[in-house]
């Protein structure tokens, strides 16, 4: 069972699509008054609004480069939800799993640390890992 085979999970309810991670970034003071004036102004509601858009602006310029290197690198795109069952079928079919994801990669609250490490080989996430700390703890060496 392989990252691309498992990411048919993402249409499980529990994945919710609107997840966010918080992101803290420092910028000059000039920078910073700049965005302020133009949200004073009514170009965006809020600095997150204007910050949003550039980033946005900026992967929609380098959307091309981006899935080009998502297909070499073999990584699922989204969101991939792995449970108990799932490592449990992998662990069945003596298969060591090997987790790549640009955007959110969750470990469900039902694998044990013990099933993770027997089952997962390898874990490389572009974006947010989420996973108990024990499961963490249990993979932190295969985490990269």
């Amino acid at each position: 069972m392989d990252g691309k085979q498992m990411a048919d999970n993402t249409a499980d309810p529990r994945v919710r699509i609107g997840e966010s991670e918080k992101l803290t970034i420092n910028l000059g003071v000039v920078d910073l008054g700049q965005i302020d004036l133009l949200v004073r102004e009514g170009f965006y509601s809020n600095r997150t609004d204007l910050i949003r858009t550039a980033i946005r602006n900026q992967l929609s310029v380098h959307a091309d480069a981006v899935k080009r290197t998502v297909a070499r690198r073999d990584l699922v795109l989204g969101l991939l939800h792995i449970d108990r069952v799932d490592l449990e079928r992998a662990l069945a079919a003596g298969r060591k799993l090997h987790i790549h994801v640009l955007g959110l990669a969750r470990i469900a609250n039902d694998v044990t640390p013990e099933l993770a490490r027997a089952t997962i080989e390898s874990v490389e996430v572009l974006g947010a890992f989420h996973a108990s700390l024990p499961v963490r703890s249990a993979l932190a060496d295969r985490i990269h």
